[in-house]
């Protein structure tokens, strides 16, 4: 049989439908498609594909189980590694990560990895039971978790099953932090998906406490010192969003894609009127920014029932963060790309309501220090475009708040919190940190694999602890 060079392609619902609707796009390979991409697997004798994925799946053995057609066995394989497949399966940037490194890649496309690993996890969603059994001992150290994405939840996955008893205290009424109130539906379905992979979670005796603001309910030194937890873990992401700092941002219609996203996917408001969310998104919208968070809140305002969505970006199409297969989703269902362009001013009707952005025209000159060619503006090139609503989408920080009621640990100028890399080990004793709120906004997996290295670090204090 020939060797296929080429990618099995993913069944998706067809864009002039699905930019409709909040259902999923992708709608995951097939058993035939799933043993056919399986099969393109070389299984080197270096899998140099493992060295790209930061929580160390075994991706070879997986794909090996998937040939056999023990699609459980291929689960349980990846769940060694990782407690969010079906997640990481659909967000996970696998083309800079595992794939990158596949040598199918060389000569063609690298084998789907990412497609693989979810259609496992959906196979086994649907069809396996899945024993999941109380892992956490009932005597055993206490550990708390602040925050409940993707680093909390892999750091309380792995910690639970060395049998510490984990509670994670989440600010907001739902847990999943980014993987419910950041990722849309049609990208992330959140009861299919999210839901049960955080009830997997508490089967394995993981206490999840919702609407808990650590640093308003109490600190990270009373959770120590009155609550008698024996580390703390400090996983509260990336949350507050950057602003441009231009004239009418303040306007009726502006919106941050933090509270557009949050406001649409933990608070349903797509799903108005049966969800008490309203959310107002007029003819014409434009999204400020090139990343991931902008291409989801261009499609989700595409979905709400905009007419016309713009994307504007400061860069050309080659530098655009996002991946690739965002931006050809976005294109596909209609999504006008602005590029080399840069928002100077928003415009207001006498009311103060949004009515045009002003752009400036852009041109690309030296890399700057991130690698890419610096965006230069074009003197006397200013332009207004229309539109009523505006999404600004350029990136977020750290909230405070921890950092703040907590003196003793050290941050950076940009207000993260300063940990070891490879521990995650704060300046406090006993306090650990890890994903966003020490990197800066990053990816799922990015913070998952700093979440594995934690509760390893923690294991190994908490050891350390018991037998002095």
């Amino acid at each position: 049989m020939p060797l296929v060079m080429q990618k099995h392609e993913m069944p998706e619902q067809d864009a002039n439908v699905r930019r409709n609707n909040f259902d999923e796009v992708a709608l995951g390979y097939t058993e035939e498609l799933a043993l056919a991409e399986a099969n393109r697997c070389l299984h080197c004798k270096v899998p140099h594909c493992r060295k790209g994925c930061p929580v160390d799946i075994d991706i070879p053995a997986f794909i090996a189980k998937i040939k056999e057609g023990d699609f459980e066995g291929a689960n349980a394989k990846i769940k060694e590694a990782s407690s969010l497949p079906a997640i990481c399966g659909r967000v996970c940037p696998q083309e800079n990560q595992c794939e990158k490194y596949c040598v199918m890649g060389i000569k063609g496309e690298p084998v789907g990895i990412g497609r693989l690993e979810r259609f496992v996890a959906d196979y086994c969603m649907q069809n396996c039971e899945e024993k999941i059994e109380k892992t956490v001992k009932d005597d055993a150290q206490k550990v708390a978790i602040i925050g409940s994405g993707p680093a909390g939840l892999a750091c309380a996955g792995d910690l639970a099953k060395k049998g510490y008893q984990v509670t994670i205290f989440e600010a907001l009424h739902t847990a999943g932090g980014v993987l419910s109130y950041g990722i849309p539906e049609f990208r992330l379905p959140k009861d299919k998906v999210v839901k049960p992979e955080i009830d997997n979670l508490r089967k394995m005796g993981v206490k999840i406490e919702v609407n808990s603001v650590v640093g308003k309910l109490f600190t990270v030194d009373e959770l120590m010192q009155e609550f008698n937890f024996d580390a703390v873990f400090i996983a509260t992401g990336a949350g507050l969003p950057h602003f441009m700092n231009i004239p009418g941002e303040n306007l009726n219609g502006v919106y941050s894609s933090n509270e557009f996203l949050t406001r649409c996917n933990l608070m349903k408001a797509y799903r108005f009127p049966e969800y008490a969310t309203p959310i107002n998104v007029g003819k014409k919208v434009a999204v400020v920014g090139g990343g991931n968070v902008a291409m989801d809140s261009a499609r989700t305002a595409l979905r709400l029932g905009a007419e016309k969505v713009y994307i504007v970006y400061r860069r050309s199409e080659k530098e655009l963060p996002a991946r690739r297969e965002e931006v050809e989703h976005a294109k596909q269902e209609g999504i006008e790309f602005k590029l080399l362009n840069n928002p100077v001013a928003i415009l207001g009707d006498e009311k103060g309501y949004v009515k045009a952005i002003r752009c400036i025209k852009m041109e690309l000159g030296e890399p700057d220090a991130s690698g890419r060619r610096r965006p230069v503006e074009i003197p006397n090139s200013e332009f207004d475009i229309d539109v009523d609503t505006v999404v600004i989408a350029i990136g977020q920080g750290p909230n405070p708040l921890i950092q703040s009621t907590t003196p003793d640990m050290q941050t950076n100028k940009r207000g993260n919190i300063i940990a070891d890399e490879e521990t995650g080990k704060t300046t406090k004793e006993g306090v650990f940190a890890g994903g966003d709120i020490v990197t800066g906004a990053a990816t799922v997996i990015l913070a998952m694999g700093a979440g594995k290295k934690a509760a390893k670090a923690i294991d190994e204090y908490l050891i350390e602890k018991r037998n002095k």
